[in-house]
């Protein structure tokens, strides 16, 4: 899970911090492409991703979407439809559950669970985010489906009711498809099940607290505090 991680946080960083940097992005892919084809490229980053691919058959297609994805980000601003936000989700967090469900060797029957978990808990960030991601000049949230011109706190204030019904349908597509995910539970061990179902637990808890008041993204990161998680995981360990 390190290894996953450390490949995907990287990647990710070229492409998040201020400037960008698209020569460092694209020299990482190419390290990437090299250690495909069996070369040492003396970036333990990737070679210890690639190795890993290999020991876990991870699809090679994943990581290409990941990688796509990420280079979306150097291309692309606004995700205007739910098609759009979608195919960005496909790399960015979907292929995530698919790489987890093959590193924790959970049944194929399982993918597509992982999928909607990676995709809930991505949106659910989207949603939560949006200040940060007006910063970066981002939208990814499907702004073809309101009037709002973008998501800035000046237009939320200049059509109050269409931020909230905007915001409440796409926290209500979260819970949708978290439902779905959270179906898979049963499939996972329950030594993995407990951080995972806390996690999810914690996801809805931010919609939640969203709904309530959807002008709260602009105020604040919503994330819970450290007592409300190691409540939550206690619980989940005792009934999960």
């Amino acid at each position: 899970m390190f290894i996953l991680y450390g490949f995907v946080r990287v990647a990710d960083d070229y492409v998040d911090r201020i400037p960008q940097d698209r020569v460092g992005f694209e020299q990482f892919v190419t390290r990437y492409r090299r250690a495909l084809r069996g070369d040492t490229t003396g970036d333990p980053i990737v070679d210890s991703f690639v190795e890993l691919a290999r020991r876990r058959s991870f699809d090679p297609d994943w990581t290409d979407a990941f990688l796509q994805s990420m280079r979306m980000d150097l291309e692309k601003s606004v995700h205007a439809t739910l098609p759009e936000t979608l195919e960005y989700v496909y790399g960015s967090a979907e292929v995530i559950g698919l790489f987890m469900a093959r590193l924790l060797e959970l049944d194929r029957a399982a993918e597509e669970a992982a999928c909607m978990l990676g995709r809930a808990m991505q949106f659910i960030n989207f949603i939560r985010d949006i200040r940060e991601d007006n910063e970066l000049g981002r939208i990814y949230l499907p702004i073809s489906e309101t009037s709002l011109p973008d998501l800035t706190i000046e237009s939320a204030r200049r059509d109050p009711q269409e931020f909230e019904r905007f915001l409440r349908a796409q926290l209500q597509r979260y819970r949708e498809w978290q439902d779905k995910a959270e179906k898979g539970y049963a499939m996972i061990p329950r030594r993995y099940r407990i951080p995972i179902k806390t996690a999810g637990d914690m996801y809805n808890w931010t919609g939640r607290v969203i709904a309530r008041n959807p002008y709260i993204v602009f105020q604040r990161k919503v994330k819970p505090a450290h007592p409300r998680i190691i409540t939550a995981g206690l619980i989940n360990a005792v009934f999960c």
